[in-house]
């Protein structure tokens, strides 16, 4: 969220004295990230000790906290756990929002900083760990499993219709909507791709395993030291390994390496595997029409965002550019 939310910084001052105990003095909103449904803060005590706060509205899925304190738990030193409040969970409650306090990591992520080749490296062999975790079944049973769903597919083809026979008055709508009409044909494709794969999948689905799911520039995080850090874990989810795997060489907004050398690079850390190509291509295709088909829903359907709105549009149309995911897709194959 690039527009700080209408709530007093007093009252999320107060949240997180009373939720988690923590003498909190000052908070700075952080104009980061893409999602609508998330506004992240700097919070300091009067000591000087940094924090970092995450508000999240919307749906929200007990996961996103849970998994990565679990792996905060097993020794994976790449992840950033959330801190507990003084009920034993790892939120509080400020309606509309849950409240998730995190150590503050001073860093830059992968949009501005090139990763070295170490770093690279490290992706992989920390991914490589995720996906041989063991979670407890208690846990499992609440994690959601990949399914290979139309979902995103039929909502895209919706919005392909939709622009169609309506006009739009906002400025980032009707650029997006004359955009959509100018790759329908493109994205037709892209969808048809996606389906056929899907099909393959669904008739003889690979093994699962404990995945990120959304592991791009944005949420790679760099400090100071050069230690590497995978931080929102909003979607975890079980999916085949290649829902992660993805991301090397898929134009996932990484700086300062050629696509091979991404996959040289990650694999070097990630170990021997065996690569399901139907899987890979997948994924790479699928992730293009869901992010697609959200910032649709946000550009199309409403008309709140303000400054996040033309920046979705330009994630939108940064997928079609010369060596963008689009491209990196069609390699897949």
């Amino acid at each position: 969220m690039l527009e700080k939310p209408e709530l007093p910084d007093d009252s999320i001052i107060h949240c997180l004295r009373e939720a988690f105990g923590i003498p909190i003095h000052q908070i700075d909103f952080l104009p980061l990230g893409a999602d609508s449904d998330s506004a992240v803060y700097r919070a300091v005590t009067a000591d000087g000790v940094p924090y970092f706060v995450k508000l999240r509205s919307g749906n929200f899925d007990e996961n996103a906290v849970t998994v990565p304190r679990l792996l905060g738990d097993r020794g994976l030193r790449s992840i950033i756990p959330p801190l507990s409040a003084r009920t034993g969970r790892l939120w509080a409650e400020m309606n509309p929002f849950r409240v998730i306090l995190y150590p503050y990591v001073e860093g830059q992520n992968g949009y501005r900083v090139r990763l070295t080749d170490s770093q690279w490296a490290e992706l992989g062999s920390t991914l490589r760990q995720v996906h041989a975790v063991i979670v407890p079944p208690a846990l499992a049973g609440t994690i959601r499993r990949e399914g290979f769903s139309p979902r995103w597919r039929q909502s895209l083809r919706a919005h392909l219709e939709r622009v169609e026979r309506e006009a739009y008055g906002d400025p980032a709508a009707a650029e997006l909507a004359a955009f959509l009409k100018l790759k329908r044909g493109v994205i037709l494709e892209l969808v048809e791709r996606a389906e056929r794969h899907a099909a393959a999948l669904r008739a003889r689905p690979p093994a699962f395993v404990l995945c990120h799911s959304d592991v791009h520039a944005g949420n790679v995080l760099i400090d100071g030291n050069d230690n590497l850090y995978i931080v929102d874990w909003d979607q975890p989810i079980f999916a085949p390994k290649e829902r992660d795997l993805m991301v090397p060489g898929g134009a996932q907004g990484f700086i300062g390496h050629m696509p091979e050398e991404e996959e040289v690079l990650f694999f070097r850390g990630y170990g021997p595997v065996e690569i399901d190509l139907v899987a890979l291509a997948y994924y790479r295709f699928e992730r293009i029409l869901e992010d697609i088909a959200l910032y649709c829903d946000d550009l199309l359907l409403s008309d709140a965002g303000g400054a996040d709105r033309f920046q979705a549009l330009r994630y939108v149309l940064s997928n079609f550019l010369a060596g963008g995911t689009v491209e990196m897709a069609y390699r897949a194959e």
